[in-house]
Parts: C-alpha cells; structure tokens; sequence
C-alpha cells in the first residue's frame, strides 16, 4: 500500500496543555476510526524550552485495512513532517533551524504572540528578537502556513491555547476528520465549553485564511471567477509587479474593479506602476522588499472603493447577504424572514452623485439652512428589503454606479488620492523610508460621513506640513503624526505631534450653533 502516515510536529511552552492537545488528536482519530500514534519529547521549564508531541495518522480508515495494520515511527524525519504546529513564534523558528520542516513538504501553524527568552530579558536594552525575520523563515520553510495570534485567542474564549491549536489543526484539512469528530472528543471533557469557543474561535480563523488564499490562487491561475469576488484579475496584468506583491495587487484590483468597471482596476494598477517606478528609483535593491507599494497597493484599494449609497444599494441587495442574515438569526428551513433596512441619506449623499454645478447648488442649500439654526436635511427611508417592491428599489439604486464616475464626490475623491500618491511617489524616490510612512498615512481613510472627512482632512494636513523630502526628519515626523492621528479622535494629540515638528496646528472648522426651546420652562408658563 502507497499510503504513508501522516506526520505531526506538536510544540508547546510548560502550562499549556500540549499532552491534552495530543490526547485530543489520538482520540479524535479513534472516534472517527483512524489509526494513531504519539510520542513525547519532555522540554524543561517554561521559556527555556518546550515539550514537542510527534504523531502519525494513518490516512485510511482501519475498516478498509481488514485485519492489516500500519507501522508508525517514534520521532520525525528530517524535511519530511507534514505539519509543525507551535504555540509561540521562536518556538517555531527553533524548529525550522532544526531542520523537521521543509519548503515543499510542511504546513506550518503557528501563533504570532511570543513569550520572551531569558536571554532577551537580561539585555539591557531592547533585546527582543525582530518577529518579522521569523514570519520570514516560516514563509521560507513551509509550503503553505497559518499564522494567527492564538494567545489572543485563548483569552477571548478563556481557555487553553491547546484548544486554539486543535481548531486550527482540524480547521486545516491536513487530517482526514469531520468537525463533528474533534467536537465530540473535546466536548467530553472538563470544561468543555471554554474549550469549543476556543476550538471554534481559531477553526474559523484558519477556515477564513484557507479561503483567501483559494480565491488568490484562482486570481493567480485565471480560473472562473472566485465567489468571494466576482472580478478576477488575470495574471497578465499582474506581470509589471515582482511576484511578491502578486497577491495584494490582485486582491486590490478585484475589489476596485467589483467596485466599478474593468477600466477603474486598470487605473488602479496604472496608479501603482507609479509608486513602484519611484520606489525602485529611490530603494534600486530593493531593500525595503518594496514595502512602499504593497501599503499603498491595500489602503488604495480601500480608498478607490468608498462608501457611497451605491455602494450601500448594492451591498445589500446581494444574494449572499440574505443568506448572512438568516445564518445570524438561525433562521431555519422554511421559516419566513421579513428584513427591513433603514436609511437616512441627507444632502452630502445625494450631492455626491450629481454634477459637481449641481451638487454645489445642493450643498450650499443644506448650509443656509443650518446656518439659520436647522438641522441638516436628511430623508428617513425604510426598505423592506425581503420584500419585491423594496429589492428592486435597491437593486435600481445600485444599477446607477454606472453614472458614478459622473458624480461630484468621484472627482473628489479622485483628487484627494492623487495628491496623497503624489506625495508617496516624491517621498518614495527621495528616501525609501519616508515613502512608506507616507503609504501607510492610507490608514487613516476610514468609516464615513464626519470620520471619513476627518481622516482625509488628517492625512491631507500630514502630507501638505511634514512629508517634505527636504525635512531631515520628515520619515519620523510623519510617522509620529500618523500614530497621534489614529490615537486620538478628537484630534489633540495630532495638533501637539504638529506643532512639536515645527508644522501649524489644523484650522478650527466653524460649527453652527443651534438654539433649541426647553419644552419643560414652556410648559410650566402655560
């Protein structure tokens, strides 16, 4: 027989129940009629060692064996595991360095929280290791990897992280078990709530990854278009860019073409051939691994897509979002579901998709009736989105993106972007670093209505005072900007970062101020 036993590297720190996670697994494989074997490698305590757990599953059910049965080894081979799977990220660089896992041969699990070794707690400085270099090795040695911060898990279910790993494991498909079959094994036990949350938590986490990164491969490959994203971007448009931004730029693309239309992805990609030409004119070696671009290509991506009642429309009006609702609800077969959406667009959102003469018209409307102490016009709207009348209504609303392109707040919005990148392709080509602090100002876009205006107006105000290549500290300075930015809501900490680097404070906006009767002197007058 062909079949070779499926192989496990299990690594846990002293506490965290790597004996209950390989228990599990034997159990698991018995309920579910596997043969399994695991042994034990006893580590010392705590953060100056691990105890490692090696297990082999058989991958054919023993009722298809008869009365065979398969020899199992004691301890791993060299470049032949099948799976590492670690609860901290040295850990697992210290297994790598131990040569179990391989680039072509290993799936790699591992959290990204780290317990800090003795060693870097007696520097005296900052004596922690660069988590970056060992994501590095995990992406060099395994042929596929799973990377999710499970100590965060662990406390969110408030369990062990043995739970968190057994998730991630079954949420995997390297092992031959149904859901139902690690559920019943750890619902058997001791706390067995505590424990499925975790399981749950960490299950899902994995099952998201797994789904991304099908949909990245179909996009790579120029497969039928994936159903998370209806556009695809075929994989001649992606040949301007090294292979390591592959992903990203497709991610990119696809949502800004879902978004729009072929023609707005391709402006997208035109925009990041930009900032990549300046980025190679300032880092030739690429030394920075391009990381200018790859924040650029994501927080444009999210920029390009805004929020607009289109957008909203067409969101709603899916398929797969009825179907969302229902899950949510636990809606069961036949049960009749009745959902109603409520809006309340005032006059920025329907300014945005008129002319720019028109909008102004509007917007200088809704200004002189709050300047006169009203409150800005809105249109109250409730949709019975389940219903025929109220799905065409969002549906027909959604059809208009077409003449989006024709709206007061595209052309905006489309200035506002240009002049961030233009400011990301002078810092790129004068300083790498600078560049990419710049890139990552994208963050600040975000949410709509005030928060967005305000993010744009931070990042605007960042780029305009600091982002000067001539500034010998301009990387820095944008840098602390940008964090104070996305500190403080109400804009404090951004003024003080400003004014310490030398740049004015932001304007104070006029407000109006509106004047409202006390309904409780009126009534004890009458």
């Amino acid at each position: 027989m062909s079949h070779q036993p499926i192989s496990l590297l299990l690594c846990a720190l002293g506490g965290e129940g790597g004996g209950t996670l390989t228990d599990w697994l034997v159990d698991t494989a018995r309920h579910a009629g596997y043969a399994a074997q695991a042994t034990s490698i006893p580590g010392v305590a705590q953060r100056t060692g691990a105890t490692t757990y090696y297990l082999e599953v058989f991958p054919v059910p023993l009722a298809e064996l008869g009365a065979r049965r398969p020899v199992f080894g004691l301890n791993p081979l060299p470049g032949r595991l099948d799976a590492l799977v670690s609860s901290e990220l040295l850990e697992t660089g210290r297994q790598i360095g131990n040569g179990v896992a391989s680039a072509d041969h290993t799936l790699v699990i591992t959290s990204s929280s780290r317990a800090l070794t003795t060693a870097e707690k007696m520097a005296l400085g900052d004596g922690r290791r660069d988590d970056a270099q060992l994501l590095q090795l995990v992406r060099e040695h395994s042929r596929a990897h799973h990377v999710l911060d499970m100590a965060k898990l662990t406390r969110e279910a408030g369990t062990v992280v043995s739970a968190v790993m057994l998730g991630a494991i079954a949420a995997s498909g390297l092992l031959p078990f149904a859901r139902a079959d690690y559920e019943a094994v750890v619902g058997a036990g001791g706390h067995a709530k505590a424990s499925l949350r975790g399981f749950g938590l960490a299950y899902d986490a994995v099952s998201n990854q797994r789904q991304q990164a099908r949909w990245v491969e179909q996009v790579l490959h120029g497969d039928d278009e994936p159903a998370a994203a209806p556009v695809a971007t075929p994989a001649a448009l992606l040949t301007p860019f090294p292979t390591a931004l592959h992903d990203i730029v497709a991610l990119g693309h696809a949502r800004v073409a879902e978004y729009q239309d072929a023609a707005y992805g391709q402006r997208y990609l035109d925009r990041l051939q930009r900032v990549l030409a300046a980025e190679r004119a300032g880092d030739p070696a690429a030394s920075q691994a391009h990381a200018t671009t790859r924040e650029t290509a994501r927080w444009l991506a999210l920029w390009m897509a805004f929020d607009d009642i289109v957008r909203v429309a067409e969101l709603k009006a899916r398929a797969s979002r009825a179907e969302r609702v229902r899950r949510e609800v636990k809606a069961k077969d036949g049960e009749l579901l009745r959902t109603f959406d409520h809006f309340k667009p005032g006059a920025p959102e329907f300014a945005a998709m008129l002319p720019l003469a028109l909008a102004q018209r509007v917007l200088a409307w809704d200004r002189r009736r709050t300047q006169k102490g009203q409150a800005p016009w809105a249109l109250p709207l409730k949709v019975a989105s389940h219903g025929v009348l109220g799905l065409l209504a969002l549906r027909a609303l959604a059809a208009t993106k077409r003449w989006r392109p024709m709206g007061s707040r595209f052309a905006t919005e489309q200035a506002l972007i240009e002049r961030w990148l233009a400011a990301v392709e002078r810092g790129a080509r004068a300083d790498a670093r600078l560049g990419h602090e710049i890139a990552q100002c994208g963050r600040l876009i975000k949410g709509y209505g005030s928060t967005n205006e305000r993010g744009k107006d931070n990042l605007l105000h960042i780029v305009d005072h600091l982002a000067d290549p001539a500034r010998a500290d301009a990387a820095t300075a944008v840098a602390q900007a940008r964090q104070a930015a996305l500190a403080d809501e109400a804009g404090t900490a951004l003024d003080r970062t400003l004014q310490q680097h030398g740049a004015a404070a932001r304007p104070l906006k006029p407000q109006p101020i509106r004047w409202h009767h006390n309904p409780r002197l009126k009534k004890a007058r009458t």
